[in-house]
């Protein structure tokens, strides 16, 4: 990396003229088939990325949307029977004074999924397309993608406890509605979109490097 006063120049692998095996992180030359030490086959950009992260983006997606409109909790008493989705839920908590934990299930539930669906089809859009936002923003985006993505578990683990705590058999019971396969199958699959992301993408710097590279 040479920097110039305020400004930095990022000069990657390819530009250098080496790849790096994936497994054991070994540098070789470009054009090298298959790593030296551990016999990996070695790609300076992964040619499938896109496509398993649309697919696994669009799966997470088609899940999502069950997700909301099934109850996630079925809680049954001696006198009656109820159902509520996630933000049903949430709404029925803050209207007995829980905002603050009505508040964390929205966020979990509604604010980071929808936000994860929107990071991973911009970062794959911004890959062939040019946008304004530049490289390093765009990696951290890719980090926090990354990090957030086991905290999206976070109400399938609330409705897990619930309904191993609260099982009173004819007094009362909770037990996982339906929606909670569908979002346990969305976070899954937002999760293997991020993963199949090959972040290296960002840092092709020429416009047509990335898009010949992904037609290999």
């Amino acid at each position: 990396m040479v920097s110039s006063g305020t400004s930095q120049n990022i000069v990657s692998a390819r530009e250098l003229g080496v790849v790096a095996c994936r497994r054991c992180t070994k540098a070789w030359p470009l054009g090298t088939e298959r790593c030296g030490r551990c016999g990996k086959a070695l790609e300076s950009r992964d040619p499938l990325s896109l496509q398993r992260v649309w697919a696994y983006w669009i799966m997470g997606v088609i899940c999502y949307i069950p997700a909301n409109l099934y109850p996630m909790l079925q809680t049954k008493t001696l006198f009656q029977s109820d159902e509520s989705t996630i933000i049903g839920g949430a709404v029925e908590l803050a209207h007995h004074g829980s905002f603050g934990v009505a508040a964390i299930i929205l966020f979990a539930s509604v604010v980071i999924p929808l936000g994860k669906f929107w990071a991973i089809a911009f970062l794959a859009i911004s890959v062939r397309e040019r946008t304004m936002v530049s490289k390093g923003m765009r990696q951290v985006l890719y980090e926090v993608v990354e990090y957030i993505g086991r905290w999206s578990m976070i109400d399938i683990f609330v409705v897990a406890i619930l309904s191993a705590l609260v099982q009173l058999k004819t007094l009362a019971s909770i037990n996982p509605g339906m929606a909670s396969i569908f979002f346990a199958l969305s976070v899954i699959f937002t999760m293997l979109s991020a993963q199949a992301f090959d972040s290296r993408m960002i840092w092709d710097v020429q416009a047509g490097n990335g898009a010949r590279s992904r037609d290999e």
